[in-house]
């Protein structure tokens, strides 16, 4: 599968390598070239199998962050393409940006923010395609972001009637919050079982949490009854 080389990469493009288990990465920031991936062991979080810690539940609990949906989907991607202290250079080069720009314009990619005030200090984004997120990058300014982006991610999901949350690469973070991982043939076939429409668009229900009195609470509450 090969992508032009000086142009975003097309949306039909992206949504035809997920579906058949593939995803883009690059080099370094400037890199104008895109290698297509396929794990031979792939992380995925079970739906049922998040980890919800004590401390984790006191920060949802006290609504320490304002969460949004879509508000600010440039400003994430950005914010997850940045240099990092363990990481130099990101995989996210200034062309796959664009494309999942374009993504997300086309309504098939989401962005969920955590906010202080005026500030984003959190988040992550990834792609919507049937019964599936795949989560493509998280950032975190201050602690517990990425974690409440997450939760929330999960417990919108459940709540949506998504069937498959794909985390690619395994990491320790990961591990510790639920995340399991296995081999490439088991997830495709996860993925082929998680065709269909969602119940609710993933949005929609961040949204229906977000207008309870304390938003924090329910997707603990959430969380803690199904886990």
């Amino acid at each position: 599968m090969h992508a032009p080389k000086t142009s975003r990469i097309p949306v039909d493009l992206l949504l035809r390598a997920y579906r058949g288990g593939v995803f883009p990465m690059a080099d370094h920031r400037r890199d104008t070239e895109v290698y297509w991936v396929e794990p031979r062991e792939r992380a995925i979080l079970p739906l049922d199998g998040f980890r919800l810690s004590k401390s984790l539940k006191k920060t949802l609990r006290q609504n320490r962050f304002r969460v949004t949906c879509n508000t600010d989907f440039p400003g994430v991607i950005a914010a997850c393409a940045a240099p990092r202290e363990e990481h130099a250079e990101s995989w996210i080069s200034h062309r796959i940006e664009s494309s999942y720009n374009a993504l997300h314009i086309a309504g098939h990619a989401h962005s969920i923010e955590c906010w202080r005030g005026p500030d984003l200090v959190g988040g992550l984004y990834g792609v919507a395609f049937d019964r599936v997120f795949c989560g493509e990058s998280m950032f975190s300014r201050e602690t517990d972001a990425s974690k409440v982006a997450l939760a929330w991610l999960v417990a919108a999901m459940r709540t949506a009637g998504y069937a498959l949350l794909d985390c690619q690469f395994m990491t320790d973070h990961l591990a510790r919050l639920g995340a399991q991982a296995i081999p490439q043939s088991r997830y495709m076939a996860l993925l082929a079982g998680a065709g269909g429409f969602p119940e609710v668009r993933l949005p929609d229900a961040i949204e229906w949490f977000g207008a309870y009195s304390s938003p924090g609470k329910a997707i603990a509450q959430s969380l803690t009854q199904t886990s």
